[in-house]
């Protein structure tokens, strides 16, 4: 019995001692990295930096590049998200980690650019605790473009997406 408890105890022991993988969050780097085909390392910061002369960069919209925020108060890392789909030359939405909760994968939300040249410098992004687009814009270098992809241009509004913004609209109040 003594023996048991003993060998139960060093078992406990041993599994304090190593890194605790069941806490471990998923990132924005590391979900971007498996969902898209743009591949960078270092923090969500660098990735526009990084991704100069390696992949093509600009501030027009397209589904599968990888929107690049830039650091600020809020997000020291900076954060990266993969548009999945663009509504218009102003709206898209995105995929991504780690934005609304630590860890949380968030699919086909929204994203607006909100600045006021209209080129991705500003957006607001959607906020899951309060189901509507972020009260703060967040600043953002802008698209990062898979090799091959053809050369950026905004969707046209569509049906669907003019519904997609009335519900993002009707959301925020």
């Amino acid at each position: 019995m003594l023996r048991t408890i003993l060998t139960a105890l060093a078992a406990l022991a041993s599994l304090a001692a190593l890194p605790n993988v069941a806490q471990a969050r998923l990132q924005c780097v590391t979900y971007a990295r498996q969902v898209s085909d743009v591949q960078l390392s270092g923090n969500a910061r660098d990735w526009w930096g990084n991704a100069a002369g390696t992949y093509a960069r600009g501030q027009e919209p397209k589904a599968g590049a990888v929107l690049a925020f830039r650091a600020s108060r809020a997000m020291p890392y900076g954060h990266v998200a993969v548009v999945s789909k663009v509504v218009d030359a102003r709206h898209v939405m995105i995929n991504h980690a780690n934005w609304s909760r630590p860890g949380m994968v968030e699919r086909g939300v929204m994203a607006v650019d909100v600045s006021a040249a209209g080129d991705w410098s500003e957006v607001r992004v959607w906020y899951g605790p309060t189901q509507s687009l972020g009260m703060r814009p967040s600043p953002a270098f802008g698209f990062i473009y898979p090799h091959g992809a053809p050369a950026p241009q905004a969707a046209p509004v569509t049906q669907t997406a003019a519904i997609e913004l009335a519900m993002a609209d009707k959301a925020q109040g």
